[in-house]
């Protein structure tokens, strides 16, 4: 059977390597700093498994005193590395509470209470752990295996480090001049092992689960705007059926190929840019705003009738011919053209959609641009607006 210092050894091995593990997956993508942060986080228990075996031959004050502030550093580093992950601030909350505790486990270890030092750490350590579980169920938009595995491996170590400081508590002692060695040790210690394996499983998982979802924001985004793409558009909604209370439109920006050569194309991106502000900025709950290709955006219109669409539009339409932008030949400012199709009772596919909404498109184009025309779904193409968008 291992006996206390062969476990501390094998808690301080596994926390090694994985430390090493994790700056060498953080080594090939900088981006990830929460898998940086969870390696110093890891490295500062190492040290502290390392403190505590010294402390348990040779005790000195300033020696516990380091070790237990090692112990809360270390997990309170493992919080960082969870918010930033979440990319909540919750660390910066919890940085005064935790500065006050190690402040007063100094104090007490220093007067000779080493016990009631340890009581202390491992209390912060366990309301730590218990932080780093409810940040992830807050967050609200993960996996429940993961939040489960979260769940199991911060309520082990809590539940461990808990009995830990029960057991000082009831036996009294306050003044120890040695590590605390009892059952709930051996049984913290075996946990702890345990725990950095399936932490370093877990950490790597979620570095894979980030690239996974950074990767496919990529590939729906478009690069350029902000907006999402044709392929988003085609995942979202290729299977949707669109109802009479759905809309779609399609706008094309009015003698764009001209802005490019006249102006360039970098006054040609900022016009989009500025169009996809616009879009952006009416976009409200219902409303998905989309960049086709080029110089061609889309937009769908959930749950709206028919005067509240064209409203949305005409605002569209105005504010963009509004919008100023600057270039080296003087101020520029574009139109757009619009064509829009409305679902009906029949739920019209997204390509049907498409379809005669594009052709609503050119119409309003062949009848001057700057205007909006829908789709008359009996074959023709109808003007709705004949005033222009933009005066």
């Amino acid at each position: 059977m291992l006996d206390f210092g062969s476990l501390l050894l094998a808690t301080a091995l596994s926390g090694a390597c994985l430390s090493g593990t994790l700056l060498a997956i953080w080594l090939t993508a900088r981006q990830a700093r929460f898998v940086f942060t969870m390696a110093a986080g890891i490295l500062l228990l190492v040290v502290h498994v390392i403190g505590f075996w010294q402390y348990g031959r040779n005790a000195s004050p300033w020696l516990g005193q380091l070790t237990l502030t090692l112990l809360v550093a270390g997990f309170f580093v493992i919080l960082c590395s969870t918010a930033q992950y979440l990319d909540k601030g919750w660390h910066r909350i919890a940085a005064a509470p935790v500065l006050a505790a190690v402040v007063l486990i100094t104090a007490v270890t220093a007067s000779g209470y080493d016990g009631l030092g340890f009581v202390l750490a491992y209390s912060t350590v366990t309301a730590l752990l218990i932080v780093v579980t409810v940040m992830f169920w807050a967050a609200g938009a993960y996996d429940r295996r993961i939040l489960a595995a979260v769940t199991l491996l911060a309520g082990s170590a809590a539940v461990s480090f808990t009995l830990c400081a029960l057991v000082l508590v009831l036996d009294g002692q306050w003044s120890l001049g040695t590590v605390p060695k009892n059952w709930a040790e051996d049984l913290n210690t075996a946990v702890v092992v345990a725990c950095m394996t399936a932490l370093g499983a877990l950490t790597i998982s979620l570095h894979h689960l980030r690239t996974q979802r950074e990767l496919t924001v990529q590939t729906l985004t478009d690069p350029l705007t902000g907006l999402l793409n044709r392929r988003a558009l085609t995942i979202f909604h290729g299977d949707t059926r669109f109802g009479s209370t759905t809309a779609l439109a399609m706008f094309d920006l009015d003698h764009f190929k001209r802005t490019n050569d006249v102006f360039g194309h970098a006054a040609g991106d900022t016009v989009l840019q500025r169009f996809a502000d616009v879009v952006r900025n009416h976009a409200q709950d219902g409303v998905e705003c989309f960049r086709l290709g080029g110089e061609e955006f889309a937009v769908i219109m959930s749950g709206v009738a028919p005067d509240e669409a064209h409203g949305i539009l005409r605002s569209i339409g105005g504010s963009f011919g509004a919008e100023i932008v600057v270039t080296r030949l003087g101020p520029l400012r574009s139109t757009v053209s619009v064509g829009i199709c409305f679902g009906d009772d029949g739920a019209m596919t997204l390509d049907e959609m498409l379809t005669a909404a594009d052709a609503a498109l050119y119409a309003a184009k062949r009848a001057g641009r700057n205007r909006a025309v829908t789709a008359d779904m009996t074959g023709g193409a109808t003007t709705y607006e004949p005033a222009r968008l933009f005066a």
